[in-house]
């Protein structure tokens, strides 16, 4: 395929992340060296034991993602038809999800990382039917699946961490560590999917080629195998859980608990989000951050397909690569500034930058200038995770980790939906990301305000300490 003059030279980018990656992570390797600093032995067993199961349950979400729309347009829904199974799905995790945090909170982290294991496995079951009714029922568990996947895995490993008294600076090198492992396992995930798809064409039961009418029929290979993949790789991870993971809670568990109960914990949740300026203030700046990354997932195909000539279509396995790639090194750079700047001055400057690389679409119709700023937003992104994950850790109370992170993606819900339900300009999308990635930089500088001012009430002991200390304080 012939490039043409306007198409950026994707290859070339993404072999200039590569050595700068190389480079972070050579350095922080002869750092670590040098210093002769080597962490516990039993740190080292807690966090493979963690990073062991992250990297399957986000490899089990990463072999489904390519291939959602691709087999719903398979099955023959227009356009409209499949952006409602979208917005169910989001609908569903912003509904249920926040109730499902508070359960975990009460009941358990274990056994919610384990329903997340069964609601995806049922979610990638219903892939298999070509039948509206059930791809919806699919979406709606999916959404509740999303919730789980990104507050009780979090929630498990900070309370483990505490409990062993590892020191609270560590969190951020688990941290780190998931996301730049994250970026090679959905590098990888994208390829077996791939492989998994070309294996066998998209046949009913009975061995027939694939029918458009709805009919109701149970299908196998094609884009359905890379579900079934997601499903082998969630099974391995749910066994790990069962067998080597012990149980945390943030509520005094036993008994059992009704709507009431479930009601005044949301209630408790809120309440600390409300009258707490640092819990609220984290997730102000959680939910702009990731709804701007999730309006950019949805847009930056858009941003670069005029790039590509007629004949042509982009090499989005490459670009895929690269953005991956690109988050990999603001992992790594994140690790090498974390190890002299506090991680509240890191996330200032991660923001303002991230504003600014989301405001190049609108400013510039240059494609090599529109990916350069889409590759430092994707370094961003690998510098945000840690940041965040850190910050949240010492700010949220344990004893309501779970509802509360789940409370933090109801708003991020509210963006995407608006997303997917409004016809925005391309120019119009990256302005309102822009816009809000600039109020997340806001209020992270209010943030590192409100935290020193807290810090310095003290007589200047503790510096960012957990907030939840004063929970009662501030509810009173």
């Amino acid at each position: 395929m012939e490039i043409s003059s306007s198409m950026p030279n994707f290859l070339f980018y993404f072999l200039i992340l590569c050595c700068g990656t190389g480079f972070l992570v050579h350095k922080n390797w002869t750092a670590k060296e040098s210093s002769g600093s080597s962490r516990p032995v039993d740190f080292k067993k807690f966090q493979k034991n963690y990073l062991f199961v992250y990297f399957c349950v986000m490899a089990g979400d990463w072999l489904q993602g390519p291939y959602v729309y691709a087999l719903y347009s398979s099955y023959g829904f227009d356009q409209h038809d499949i952006a409602v199974l979208f917005v169910a799905g989001f609908g569903s995790s912003m509904i249920f999800g926040t109730f499902i945090g508070s359960l975990a909170d009460r009941f358990g982290r274990k056994k919610f990382c384990l329903l997340y294991i069964v609601t995806y496995i049922a979610s990638c079951l219903t892939k298999h039917v070509n039948s509206y009714s059930v791809l919806m029922l699919g979406r709606l568990l999916g959404g509740v699946a999303t919730s789980l996947l990104f507050s009780v895995f979090d929630a498990w490993m900070i309370n483990e961490h505490n409990a062993r008294s590892f020191e609270g600076a560590w969190i951020g090198e688990t941290f780190a560590t998931a996301i730049f492992g994250n970026s090679c396992v959905a590098i990888a995930a994208g390829l077996v999917a791939n492989f998994a798809s070309e294996i066998a064409p998209l046949k009913n039961l009975r061995g027939e080629d694939f029918a458009t009418s709805n009919d109701g029929g149970v299908f196998k290979g094609g884009f359905c195998a890379p579900f079934d993949v997601a499903i082998l790789v969630l099974t391995l991870g749910g066994a790990y859980i069962q067998n080597n993971w012990g149980e945390n809670f943030g509520h005094s568990s036993g008994g059992s608990v009704g709507a009431d109960d479930t009601i005044k914990v949301l209630k408790k949740g809120f309440d600390s989000i409300v009258y707490n300026p640092s819990i609220l203030l984290c997730g102000m700046i959680s939910s702009l951050f990731e709804g701007s990354m999730f309006t950019f997932v949805f847009m930056w195909t858009p941003a670069l397909q005029p790039s590509a000539g007629e004949d042509e279509t982009l090499p989005f396995g490459l670009i895929f690569a690269a953005f991956m790639v690109a988050c990999m090194a603001g992992s790594s750079l994140f690790t090498v500034l974390s190890k002299s700047l506090p991680i509240e001055e890191i996330s200032k400057y991660t923001f303002v930058v991230a504003a600014l690389s989301l405001f190049v679409p609108v400013i510039t119709t240059s494609y090599n200038l529109i990916f350069v700023g889409f590759l430092v937003f994707e370094g961003c992104v690998g510098m945000y995770f840690p940041a965040m994950g850190t910050l949240k850790s010492k700010i949220v109370p344990e004893s309501q980790r779970s509802t509360i992170y789940n409370i933090f993606r109801v708003p991020l819900n509210v963006i995407v939906l608006g997303v997917l339900l409004t016809k925005m300009e391309m120019s119009t999308a990256f302005f309102c990301c822009s816009a809000m990635l600039a109020t997340a930089a806001a209020c992270q500088f209010k943030l590192v305000a409100v935290l020193k001012e807290k810090d310095d009430s003290k007589g200047g002991e503790g510096g960012a300490v957990d907030e939840g200390g004063d929970e009662e304080s501030l509810l009173h």
